[in-house]
């Protein structure tokens, strides 16, 4: 098999394409996360706000925990029929299903059968979700050449921040121009319906997607995967980095990912009782903070090497977490809270998340061979994001409650990350150099 070009001339548009299909899977499905205190008392009533949180949040970690379920159908489906028609199929579920989400009656309504339907929609956004994100990397690293890997395919990171900062700004604007009745009353709804049109502007540019030069060149030889799964539990070294990236990279990268962009504003919410329009625009701050600190991480791997990039990271991140979050209740008790304090805070979390997340596009293709590569990564990728990242804000919220405090349940976090930290030092090996077409 021939060695792909140094340069593809057409990559700009080809991670323009994949990267906005991404950006609209993540909107999807992050639109919900920050919709959860909202929906506690639409779909979920009760006396106690916090029982209600938890239900709501238990419906967003029900799409999180069947991810490996759609990864290992659409996987698989990736290596046997290819990365581009996979992309089509994942993109019109992510966004039919958040689209009807926005005609959903509430409790109220319907009773029982609102928070059922609710979580079957969760259910069909989460398979989608499994067959894209992790796929979407192995594809634009495929396209990526050799030289500068980790930094062209860095990019994709920023879409699910991108993501999560379109439905914030929507939300943003909604609270200032709607009073509290409306918005609970039609508002939140507004960010599901406007998923229809990004879905069809996404359709119109995956259409124009090439399939990557190295799965052309494995079906034109004939040398494409019958039962890829299998084969990758049958390959002892397969195993070996598929347990590395679900623990320490993708694990690893879901965490602090939760911690940093999904939980801080369901803490400042609920926990510290500060307002929606507050929280939503230090969460801003941050995320633009992020974006740069993403691509600055996939460069410095380019240089020194994945692995030291990726270790730096998830040591900050076991450091981090408890004296930031402790910061951020401490300010918020003030008589007048320092938000610039507030904002840096959240910024300096997000250095652990993008050095992290920088390197990991590159990483997802260059721990498999070509052969079995798309379901080998998008399977312990997706187990990891689901049933470790997706399921941290309600394990994290549950435990606070049981312990009846507001940060015990961020030791488990920071326990799993020291872990992480410890397996990745022993047994992660440098990939940089790896030449991807084997």
């Amino acid at each position: 098999m021939p060695n792909p070009p140094q340069t593809n001339p057409s990559y700009p548009k080809i991670a323009t394409a994949a990267c906005f299909g991404t950006f609209l899977e993540w909107y999807d499905f992050l639109t919900f996360a920050t919709l959860a205190v909202a929906f506690a008392p639409l779909f979920f009533p009760s006396s106690d706000p916090v029982t209600g949180l938890l239900a709501s949040l238990a419906t967003f970690g029900a799409g999180m925990v069947v991810r490996p379920l759609g990864a290992a159908f659409f996987g698989s489906l990736g290596d046997r029929i290819g990365r581009r028609p996979v992309f089509l199929i994942t993109i019109t579920l992510m966004g039919g299903a958040t689209f009807a989400v926005g005609f959903l009656p509430t409790y109220e309504q319907i009773g029982i059968w609102a928070p059922i339907c609710l979580v079957s929609l969760r259910l069909l956004q989460g398979l989608s979700a499994g067959g894209e994100i992790g796929g979407s990397a192995i594809y634009l690293t495929e396209h990526a050449g050799i030289t500068n890997r980790g930094l062209k395919t860095s990019v994709l990171q920023l879409m699910g921040p991108l993501g999560m900062l379109a439905s914030i700004l929507q939300l943003v604007l909604l609270n200032h121009y709607l009073d509290p009745e409306s918005f609970k009353e039609w508002g939140w709804r507004v960010p599901f319906w406007f998923s229809i049109v990004l879905l069809l502007v996404a359709l119109k540019v995956r259409m124009t997607l090439e399939e990557t030069p190295i799965f052309k060149a494995m079906l034109a030889k004939g040398e494409l995967a019958k039962s890829p799964l299998r084969d990758n539990f049958k390959d002892k070294e397969t195993r070996k980095q598929m347990f590395l990236l679900f623990f320490c990279i993708s694990s690893g990268g879901s965490v602090l990912f939760f911690c940093v962009q999904v939980y801080t504003g369901i803490f400042m919410k609920s926990a510290l009782q500060m307002s929606s329009q507050i929280v939503d625009t230090l969460t801003i701050t941050a995320t633009l903070g992020l974006f740069p600190m993403v691509i600055i991480a996939g460069a410095l791997s380019d240089k020194i090497g994945r692995r030291p990039v990726v270790i730096t990271g998830l040591l900050l991140g076991t450091i981090l977490i408890q004296p930031a979050y402790q910061f951020l209740q401490s300010l918020s008790m003030q008589s007048a809270p320092d938000y610039f304090l507030m904002s840096a805070t959240l910024i300096a979390l997000a250095i652990p998340l993008a050095l992290v997340v920088g390197p990991q596009t590159a990483l997802l293709a260059e721990l498999f061979p070509a052969r079995t590569r798309n379901s080998a990564a998008t399977l312990p990728h997706n187990l990891a994001a689901g049933w470790i990242g997706g399921l941290l804000p309600l394990i994290v919220t549950w435990l606070n409650k049981e312990f009846a405090s507001q940060l015990a349940g961020l030791w488990y976090p920071t326990i799993f990350l020291a872990i992480a930290s410890i397996v990745a030092i022993f047994y992660l090996t440098e990939s940089k150099d790896k030449n991807l077409i084997y």
